[in-house]
């Protein structure tokens, strides 16, 4: 049996600024502080020892903020950002926090960046401490991806859940049963999510993962100032707004009005995100913008697709979405930035070739194209922010995800590299990436660049 990875895993609503490094560790923390209550009045202190990926840029990536918020009891799709950093801010100047069922406890956060972490890059180890030191409760937590969280001695769930009726563990399966049933991509996924939930849930899902993301680049939109955390990014998404504006009203020819519009849109989410707002994991945080901003350029420029036409989209990013995340990665700390932007640019390259109403090996064609030319890309962001290159890079590959739809939509989906290929070669160049290239800023960019 085939484990469904689908619309509610891979789309979810959470904070910023990233998936692992913040949605993650604040599911983890809620979930040891709930496990931790049966000790009510014996917990002095709690400790949590972040290492590898999380030491070196847990405090660009608010890691720390995250952790402090769900031993409080929040969780990432419903907590209000200010909240989070209020209680954050509160609980380092006290130098205590009031965790549900423990009372006030004292919380000390280490930055471990020498233990090893063979099982997983992003790894986080929870210590419940009576006043004498004593460790009365340990759990050792890894954040692998896309706000997914595993305690160690877990594994994934592979076997688990009602049967699919159309189950596909790769791509060429995926292939396979379209041709063998007649359905489309989306079409497979939708009866696989029904299987696990009724129609109604899901509709309401794809609808309430489609105004979020609207919502998100609205926000990003109208938003102005400096970011957060030391680099002095400045925000643009509305300066590029209005100067798009400007540009259509002087009713000139724009040739590029469609990418510009694609990469301005990505731009709101991913600043929105860095400054710590709601948006929708797509797979992950750091590739947040390139879906919401691929699926307004379908309303805004193909309206013909009609007003459900989301729910073929974001169906047939699910598909591709799984793949990777079951046969490789969608973690940066794991196969670099390839598994982030690079997944999400597949992910909308397919969503955009199916709403525009491509045959399945077209939409896997358009899937394989944005993926391909996303190889080998590392995970770099200067000073541990999900800043520079981040948010560009989003911008570019919402660009590569409508050229990748368009190229395979010209064709008549055949191809000579499959898409099981190029997951396949993501997994591989991931293991043979240096560390210093995955989500450390211990290379590339993150080395060259001045932080001031």
């Amino acid at each position: 049996m085939t484990h469904l990875i689908g619309v509610f895993d891979l789309f979810r609503v959470g904070l910023g600024p990233s998936s692992s490094h913040t949605v993650g560790p604040m599911r983890a923390a809620l979930a040891f502080a709930h496990g931790a209550a049966k000790l009510a009045g014996g917990v002095a202190k709690i400790r949590i020892i972040l290492m590898g990926s999380l030491a070196w840029t847990g405090k660009g990536h608010a890691t720390d903020v995250a952790i402090y918020a769900g031993l409080a009891g929040m969780e990432p799709a419903t907590a209000e950002p200010d909240g989070v950093f209020a209680t954050a801010t509160a609980a380092q100047q006290a130098g205590r926090l009031d965790v549900p069922a423990l009372g006030q406890v004292e919380v000390e956060i280490v930055f471990d960046r020498i233990t090893p972490t063979p099982e997983h890059p992003n790894t986080l180890r929870f210590e419940a401490l009576a006043p004498a030191g004593a460790v009365l409760r340990a759990e050792t937590w890894f954040s692998i991806g896309g706000g997914f969280v595993l305690r160690e001695g877990e594994r994934p769930a592979t076997q688990s859940g009602p049967a699919l009726p159309y189950p596909f563990a790769t791509a060429d399966e995926m292939l396979a049963m379209a041709a063998r049933t007649g359905r489309s991509i989306a079409g497979l996924q939708r009866a696989n999510e029904l299987a696990v939930r009724p129609e109604p849930q899901l509709r309401a899902h794809l609808a309430a993962i489609a105004a979020t993301m609207e919502a998100c680049i609205e926000r990003g939109l109208a938003g102005e100032g400096i970011l957060p955390g030391g680099l002095k990014v400045r925000r643009r998404a509305k300066t590029l707004a209005a100067r798009a504006a400007e540009r259509a009203q002087r009713n000139t020819a724009n040739p590029t009005a469609a990418m510009d519009h694609a990469s301005l849109w990505a731009i709101a989410v991913n600043e929105e995100n860095a400054a710590g707002g709601r948006v929708v994991t797509a797979p992950t945080n750091g590739a947040a913008g390139v879906i919401p901003a691929v699926l307004r350029y379908l309303k805004t420029y193909h309206p013909e697709a009609g007003p459900d036409a989301h729910e073929d989209f974001l169906l047939a990013a699910a598909a591709i979405g799984g793949l990777a995340k079951r046969n490789a990665s969608i973690s940066g700390a794991e196969v670099g930035c390839q598994g982030e932007v690079g997944v999400a640019c597949a992910m909308a390259a397919a969503g955009l070739a199916s709403a525009l109403g491509g045959t399945p090996t077209q939409v896997e064609n358009a899937a394989e194209i944005g993926l391909e030319h996303h190889l080998g890309m590392t995970c770099d962001p200067i000073g541990g922010l999900v800043q520079i290159p981040c948010i560009e890079r989003n911008a570019m590959g919402a660009v590569k995800a409508i050229t990748a739809a368009s190229l395979a939509l010209a064709g008549d989906g055949t191809h000579r590299v499959s898409l099981d290929q190029v997951i396949a070669t993501m997994r591989q160049t991931g293991l043979d990436m240096h560390s210093k290239y995955k989500e450390t800023a211990q290379g590339g960019l993150a080395v060259h660049v001045p932080q001031c």
